[in-house]
């Protein structure tokens, strides 16, 4: 991958962290690697938002492959993204975000097959809301295969599916050719953010790649709806309004 530069962390009475100027470059082991695997940490990667670079989208991906924790952009807040499939992986984004081990993480996929890998069927009610809303707002909660971590499902069963909608989490997804967490970026009970400079410092300093696409829409997150009952279920109402979803029905 490309050579990262390193970032000196700046803290504010907010205790919030700002990134500065290059200073010098910090080789470390990288989290949750194997041994032998280097590379360079504390790293920030400006990204145009609607047409991401391709490098810096291989840079995250091959982060994100081998283990690494990325904070990356979606239509409203920021994500933490890691390989979804990789229960080392999931438990550090529980840590980052001091989750309760008994909330699940849903994950953002770039096309409907990789619903193989992550639930038992597709009900029709779940196809007509992929057919109207996706890629965008709605996270949709299927049974979950039993193949999956259960650090993901929090042992529920179930699993939150949606298909990035912000250009770059969808570019970062088809990168990493596998299901990314989408958890937002924040500390657990807290708000989330929606410019990387008002990342909670807590956060920011254990993640190892940063890709900052400005300001974000901001507002409430995606809308989630679980289909495993016989009338699908709004567990929680966000930038699509439940009647909208509803109404298909």
């Amino acid at each position: 991958m490309g050579n990262f530069q390193s970032f000196a962390l700046r803290k504010k009475k907010t205790a919030r962290f700002r990134l500065t100027k290059p200073n010098r470059r910090r080789i470390c082991q990288f989290r949750g690697s194997r041994k032998g695997d280097f590379i360079i940490s504390s790293v920030t990667k400006k990204i145009n938002p609607e047409n991401p670079e391709p490098d810096i989208i291989r840079d995250a991906a091959y982060v994100i492959r081998k283990g690494g924790a990325v904070l990356f952009p979606t239509k409203c807040l920021y994500g933490l993204g890691a390989d979804a499939l990789n229960p080392d992986a999931v438990d550090r984004i529980f840590e980052i975000k001091q989750r309760p081990r008994g909330k699940p993480i849903l994950v953002l996929i770039h096309r409907k097959k990789e619903l193989e890998l992550l639930v038992k069927g597709v009900p029709p009610a779940a196809s007509r809301i992929m057919d109207k809303f996706w890629p965008g707002g709605v996270t949709i909660v299927f049974e979950a295969k039993n193949t999956l971590p259960e650090n993901l499902t929090a042992g529920t069963g179930k699993i939150g599916v949606r298909m990035a909608g912000h250009p770059a989490a969808f570019a970062l997804a088809q990168a990493v050719n596998g299901p990314v967490t989408g958890t937002s970026a924040n500390l657990a009970g807290q708000p989330g953010c929606s410019q990387a400079d008002e990342l909670d410092m807590q956060v920011g300093e254990r993640l190892d790649l940063i890709l900052d696409a400005g300001l974000l829409r901001g507002g409430a997150g995606s809308t989630i709806i679980d289909v495993t009952y016989c009338f699908p279920k709004i567990l929680r109402e966000g930038t699509v309004p439940a009647k909208n979803i509803l109404s298909l029905f």
